[in-house]
């Protein structure tokens, strides 16, 4: 799929799985989610959705933050051999969850650096940075994104989920392309075999525009409708 497609997935997928993993633990995770961890879940998730297209010069993450993330991005293309192979493997989604984790337990500085890298990936995939004015839309991301990561940090956003919600977002992006013709080899390396292949949709063919980027933009609509607490946040009329 297209990078909007898996980013508007890490929006869903994070939305829908609040109401199952609310008031639960998981590997020592104690999910009690609020409206910040929703939104800002809904944010890492769509980020992180977009993080196995890294192996991809082209990719919408790969154009994200200039040198570095083309430079990254040619680093995990040599080592995960080549676009779709390692870093859309089961292997990829658990070491990237790991290794956030991992900053999260080391340092809460560095949790919010990542949150921001990861809100203005996000913002870029669902549409705010590829714009025709290329620097007027960087700077709006930009400021957008700092926006939105200061605004957590002072509500006192919890991120003890967020090496979860990184794994989760990656395998979104896995359930995304498995949908599409190319299909993924999630058991690599032991198995190269793709799944999905030859089974689903074009990516970005009339499918993807015309359907699941329609349904993923009123599933996120809904979701919002359903989570969050609107009769307390609206004035009474």
């Amino acid at each position: 799929m297209m990078g909007h497609s898996h980013a508007l997935s890490g929006v869903v997928g994070w939305m829908a799985i609040v109401p199952l993993v609310q008031g639960t633990e998981f590997w020592g995770v104690r999910f009690d989610l609020g409206p910040g961890e929703i939104i800002a879940g809904s944010l890492v998730c769509a980020g992180a959705a977009l993080i196995p297209d890294l192996d991809h010069k082209s990719s919408t993450i790969t154009q994200t933050y200039g040198f570095v993330t083309r430079a990254l991005s040619a680093l995990l293309n040599w080592m995960f051999g080549g676009h779709r192979n390692g870093t859309h493997s089961l292997l990829f989604a658990l070491l990237m969850g790991a290794l956030t984790q991992v900053l999260a337990l080391w340092s809460p500085l560095a949790v919010q650096i990542f949150v921001f890298l990861l809100i203005g990936i996000a913002m870029n995939g669902l549409g705010f940075g590829m714009d025709k004015n290329r620097t007027a839309a960087e700077i709006i991301n930009a400021l957008g994104t700092a926006g939105i990561t200061l605004a957590l940090y002072t509500s006192g956003t919890d991120y003890s989920w967020i090496g979860l919600a990184v794994a989760f977002g990656c395998l979104l992006h896995f359930a995304g392309d498995m949908a599409t013709e190319m299909g993924v080899p999630l058991l690599w390396p032991v198995s190269k075999y793709r799944v999905g292949q030859n089974i689903g949709f074009k990516t970005d063919g009339k499918i993807e525009r015309n359907v699941v980027t329609p349904m993923l933009t009123i599933a996120i609509i809904l979701l919002s409708v359903y989570l969050f607490p609107w009769r307390e946040i609206l004035p009474e009329a």
